[in-house]
């Protein structure tokens, strides 16, 4: 596939709010598609008359939901419709890779939408990437965490692995080098909605958050702003 011109690593930036998964997903789909649209019309195109791709970066909270990823299984799902119900959730299958996760309020979502040959052509470059700012961004609120080799996301105790815990899931897609869905980090989440699943397919690991690590509740547009202020500065990215 041509590549444009120009890299352009100039990305619009959304703060969507507290918005329903299936609505979010559906503006993914959107944004993907029309990037996709883009490059499939360069390559039609002299190098001079290409155009460039644009990037965005998608900031949430979802209401209270379950989804399910291409690899993993349904019964890591431990509710059945009367228990969503119950518990005021949904549940969705989606295409993203990973296992089950869940996402609610207090929890900062962050949908990347990037041309990643805007950037690199390398996936697992890309999670490190993702990864690296939510370490940073812990790290700024003075919580220490890292990388457990062969787990995807970011954990604390992940050195000597006494007691390891997930505080952030993540889980991506991309088509012809464009990317969708992301990374959940928990802020001030309410962690109770984890026992109603094998969160990520791992069933002798917790989960955590910020405000459980600290023992306080955070500012979570501080967080926010921490978290875009990291990537911007680790994908060389401009908003």
């Amino acid at each position: 596939m041509s590549v444009s011109k120009h890299m352009n690593k100039s990305i619009i930036f959304q703060n969507l709010g507290l918005i329903d998964y299936q609505i979010a997903w559906d503006y993914q789909e959107k944004l993907h598609a029309e990037i996709v649209a883009i490059k499939l019309e360069n390559r039609n195109l002299s190098p001079e008359n290409q155009k460039n791709t644009p990037n965005y970066l998608l900031f949430c909270e979802h209401p209270n939901v379950y989804t399910l990823g291409k690899s993993g299984k349904p019964d890591h799902l431990l509710l059945d419709d009367e228990g969503l119900e119950k518990h005021d959730a949904k549940y969705y299958k989606i295409n993203r890779g990973g296992d089950i996760t869940y996402h609610g309020k207090g929890q900062l979502v962050g949908y990347p939408i990037l041309d990643l040959e805007n950037f690199f052509t390398d996936i697992h470059k890309y999670m490190r990437f993702l990864e690296e700012a939510v370490i940073k961004t812990c790290a700024d609120f003075g919580i220490e965490a890292g990388r457990i080799q062969g787990l995807t996301g970011v954990w604390v105790d992940y050195v000597e692995q006494k007691s390891p815990r997930k505080i952030c899931a993540m889980g991506v897609k991309a088509s012809r080098w464009v990317t969708m869905h992301g990374f959940a980090l928990n802020v001030n989440t309410d962690l109770s909605y984890f026992k109603h699943i094998v969160p990520c397919g791992i069933d002798d690991k917790a989960v955590t958050s910020m405000e459980l690590e600290l023992g306080k509740k955070l500012d979570f547009q501080e967080v926010s702003d921490r978290m875009l202020k990291n990537l911007e500065d680790i994908f060389e990215m401009k908003s």
